[in-house]
């Protein structure tokens, strides 16, 4: 999810319709698109083979062909450039819905949409929506709330770590949420805070994670899609050092480090969306997706259960059951944008 905000002036939307049909740069294809067609693209930032936020994003396209017969495209892309040219592509060939994976495709959804205003752009994450234009918010910060318990009571040297890709707002709210869980066991646990600066050198990743473990870390929490898999490694490579997941469940990454993973079932939540569009009953605003929704969870890893004690399972259950009821809020980063239309 590189976060790069900037104006671009765009190549010719139909030289790029032609690029597109001529070569079918990274797209994957249901049954053959018909006018009639449902049509359904997505965009990811990074590739959809990280274990992560892109290939959830992807599993949840998958889902949208099987479940609904949709036809569906996927191109990565890596520049502000890259995600206006594209969501103008797929306005003017018709899709009936373009999934922007990421906090950083909605100003080119805020752009382009009014142009194309019989195709429904959604971002997942973001603060900024229209009359077809709406962003997907999920509650990443109540299972990272339930991760920090588990840091927060397990940790032997008190010192815990947090690693994100860049610092984009969603990314550091799900750490404010982990630190705040952490402290709720323990406020004298320190934790480290550090960004790899992009998404996928994991050799960069192995690099912040060794740092921090070389500093007291014994549990880290990372957000860093592919950048991720170093951090693994890093874990593996030391003694007595746990990791969690994050977006997927990543327990077959790498089973002997995560600890649990905080989960958001992308495919579940695309699917409801995409239901929602085909039907004709979609309604465009702000999309919050939370444990209620049982869209975000934590999933601990089966092969490190016996870590979770009884009492810190206890524990773990009823803190989910009080947010739940509304009466235990994690602390996250409100997005406040006066450019929104609900």
């Amino acid at each position: 999810m590189p976060a790069v905000h900037r104006r671009v002036r765009l190549f010719s939307t139909f030289f790029h319709i032609f690029a597109l049909a001529a070569c079918g740069r990274g797209a994957a294809s249901g049954n053959a698109a018909g006018a009639s067609a449902f049509k359904v693209a997505l965009l990811t930032p990074g590739p959809i083979s990280d274990h992560a936020w892109n290939a959830g994003a992807y599993q949840g396209l998958l889902r949208i062909r099987d479940s609904v017969g949709a036809h569906i495209s996927h191109i990565q892309v890596k520049t502000p450039a890259d995600f206006e040219e594209n969501f103008r592509a797929y306005g003017a060939q018709g899709y009936n819905l373009v999934f922007g994976h990421g906090f950083e495709f909605q100003d080119a959804a805020s752009r382009v949409g009014p142009e194309y205003p019989n195709t429904i752009y959604i971002t997942t994450s973001g603060n900024r929506s229209g009359p077809n234009v709406a962003p997907m918010i999920f509650g990443f910060e109540e299972p990272s709330y339930l991760a920090g318990i588990i840091a927060g009571t397990l940790s032997r040297s008190r010192v815990v770590g947090v690693i994100g890709g860049t610092d984009l707002p969603p990314v550091k709210s799900s750490f404010l949420a982990f630190t705040a869980g952490v402290h709720a066991i323990d406020p004298h646990v320190t934790v480290l805070t550090s960004y790899i600066g992009n998404w996928d050198d994991a050799s960069a990743g192995k690099e912040q994670a060794l740092a921090q473990i070389q500093r007291g870390a014994d549990f880290i929490f990372q957000n860093a899609d592919a950048a991720g898999l170093g951090i693994f490694q890093a874990a593996k490579e030391s003694k007595g050092v746990y990791v969690f997941g994050a977006n997927s469940d990543q327990s077959s990454v790498a089973p002997g480090v995560v600890i649990a993973s905080v989960v958001i079932d992308l495919p579940h939540a695309f699917l409801t969306v995409a239901r929602q569009v085909k039907a004709r009953t979609f309604k465009p605003g702000i999309l919050y997706l939370g444990t209620g929704s049982d869209v975000t969870k934590l999933v601990i890893n089966p092969a490190l259960k016996s870590l979770i004690t009884p009492a810190l399972q206890a524990r773990l259950d009823a803190t989910r059951q009080a947010i739940l009821d509304g009466r235990l809020h994690p602390p996250r980063i409100e997005f406040v944008d006066s450019t929104s239309a609900h």
